[in-house]
């Protein structure tokens, strides 16, 4: 295996043995260690020293269920701390099919916004990957719906995928991601949150395109044991009511939880001021479902990202012609789009959504930032052609564009809002802090600013996987956060997507699969300890970085209004103290 350094200030590249440090780090450990070894932490998130570090997971292009999972990781230009972000999608079974264990993206070129594209594909007669570079320039400046088709016609003879950045990484925005293609080459797989797009188009990187034809392939040093687990695996993900074959992801997507959210007083609504929205039914994940069915004729149920999904959560919403309006709806960009900004009509999200994707920008970060300027006064709550608009002064990089492309946190300051819900300058996901006590003390003490899928408390607060809490409650649930961020920070890790989460919580032989899976690839003998801790030594090496970084536990707080605004229709405020926010890391 190697590690691949591609240096853009002179288009050099290196291929060196794997450091024995990194020999069982893969996936966001593998992210995070190198960016917290080779980054300085008070450099420039867009200057010189900063890097873009690609990484599969431990499984990542093999056999095993839901696996197919890319990290991204750098310094992040929105949260000023270290980044890791992941996305489903075949680039990351290519890059690992080629035993690239890690690719480092450094140094930038003299010239700004002059764009290279790499092509990274196998020689057979060297027993390696070869690169050869392309100029991008022709690609700047462009909506991706409109780019990708052309990137693959470029590479018709092969058989590629694609990573990218859109115009709001060209921009510089703290809102934009990188993008990767899914099953039917959209660019519609995001390793969004965090503004790592910017990072790679600061580097004057358009495009890596991947085509892994005559790779070897992934080693699997114990394949039997590997195999054993594979199959408990894909049992616990087909027997479980959230995971299985037309089970409630399936069927719905991660849209099934706005009702769900909704009916808990937890769905933030007009930017965090209710955690409940009146048109919530008509934006869910049933509503999805039975509008294609409307539309359509028939029953559509969901597809995979990537190669190797059994889960197949990604929906696909068409206009009433019947043509494809987009692809994929997600719980997070539903809401961000939809219940967030008062706005309550599928087409109108669908058509939010598409612009996103097509300009490069995150939909959570997008989603909450309309909603502050809704609540500056920009435009009303509820105004879906005036968030359209919006969206695309975001994308045309036009002034008041600018201001929302630079996230919420710094929207919040520059429009004058109080109700700014933000950690770490980062939006909120589409879970409220009030209602549900254990996300908040999550989106409070994560190394990568508010972000839900770092400690997914979710599961038992709301959806009852792994025991029922009470989500009103802040009793225990530090301890709570602290447990599923380092178990989240394996799973990110390992390669598998997180929703292996709800089958493994609840089915012992599916955890039990996913070690055994893990040891077969490594040839480890790792038990359910090595698991905890091998996440909690991630979160350390992360903590360590942003506090080296200006980023101390007394950035782990909770906005000021959510203490003191009590949130309908339960009439909550944020209640958890000081100390047992501390206490996350304290005692990790």
């Amino acid at each position: 295996m190697w590690l691949l350094r591609i240096n853009m200030t002179d288009r050099s590249h290196k291929f060196s043995p794997v450091p024995d440090k990194y020999k069982h780090l893969a996936g966001r450990a593998l992210t995070s260690n190198i960016v917290a070894d080779e980054v300085p932490p008070l450099s420039h998130p867009l200057g010189p020293n900063n890097k873009l570090v690609f990484a599969p997971g431990i499984m990542t292009g093999t056999t095993a269920p839901t696996s197919a999972r890319i990290s991204v990781g750098g310094k992040s230009p929105l949260t000023g701390g270290i980044k890791e972000a992941n996305a489903g999608t075949s680039w990351a079974a290519d890059i690992a099919s080629m035993r690239i264990k890690a690719l480092v993206v450094e140094g930038m070129p003299e010239k700004k916004c002059d764009y290279w594209g790499v092509l990274i594909h196998w020689d057979s007669a060297a027993a390696q990957p070869k690169l050869e570079w392309f100029n991008a320039n022709e690609f700047a400046g462009q909506n991706l719906y409109e780019v990708y088709p052309k990137v693959y016609e470029k590479f018709a003879d092969r058989r590629v995928s694609i990573c990218g950045t859109g115009m709001a990484g060209e921009h510089g925005y703290g809102n934009s991601g990188v993008v990767f293609n899914d099953m039917s080459k959209r660019p519609s797989r995001y390793a969004g949150r965090g503004g790592l797009g910017a990072v790679m188009a600061s580097k004057g990187l358009k495009f890596i395109v991947l085509d892994d034809r005559g790779a070897p392939g992934v080693e699997i040093v114990d394949k039997p044991l590997f195999e054993v687990g594979r199959k408990k695996m894909i049992e616990a993900l087909r027997s479980h009511a959230i995971t299985k074959p037309k089970g409630a992801l399936n069927s719905f997507g991660t849209a099934v939880l706005i009702n769900i959210l909704n009916e808990a007083g937890g769905l933030p609504t007009r930017n965090f001021s209710s955690g409940r929205f009146e048109g919530a039914a008509k934006i869910a994940g049933e509503a999805i479902f039975e509008g294609n069915k409307a539309r359509l004729g028939e029953e559509l149920y969901n597809h995979p990202c990537s190669p190797g999904c059994i889960i197949q959560c990604s929906n696909t919403w068409h206009k009433a012609d019947k043509t494809e309006h987009t692809s994929c709806i997600e719980y997070e960009s539903d809401w961000a789009l939809g219940a967030n900004c008062g706005i309550d009509d599928l087409d109108i999200i669908a058509e939010l959504n598409q612009l996103c994707n097509g300009y490069g920008l995150d939909t959570i970060e997008t989603g909450v930032t309309i909603g502050v300027a809704m609540e500056a006064g920009v435009i009303p709550f509820g105004d879906g052609k005036g968030s359209i608009e919006l969206v695309h002064k975001i994308g045309k990089g036009e002034p008041i564009g600018r201001i929302l492309g630079s996230g919420t946190g710094s929207a919040g300051k520059v429009l004058g809002v109080t109700r700014v819900p933000a950690v770490k300058g980062q939006g909120m996901p589409a879970y409220e802090p009030r209602a549900v006590k254990g996300i908040g003390i999550t989106y409070a003490t994560t190394t990568m600013g508010a972000d839900h899928t770092a400690g997914y408390t979710i599961c038992p607060e709301i959806l009852g996987v792994s025991g029922k809490q009470d989500p009103l409650s802040p009793e225990g649930k530090a301890a709570l956060s602290r447990a599923f961020q380092a178990t989240t920070a394996f799973i990110d890790s390992s390669g598998h997507c997180l929703f292996i989460a709800f089958a493994i919580l609840d089915i012992a032989s599916g955890f039990e699969g996913m070690i055994e899976e893990v040891n077969g690839v490594l040839g480890t003998s790792w038990t359910a300890d090595d698991v905890v801790k091998y996440g909690a030594d991630v979160l350390k090496v992360e903590r360590k970085f942003n506090e080296a970084a200006g980023i101390s536990k007394e950035a782990d707080r909770i906005p000021e209004f959510m203490h003191i605004e009590p949130l309908p229709p339960h009439n909550n405020i944020f209640d958890v103290p000081d100390s047992a926010l501390d206490s996350v890391f304290g005692e990790l």
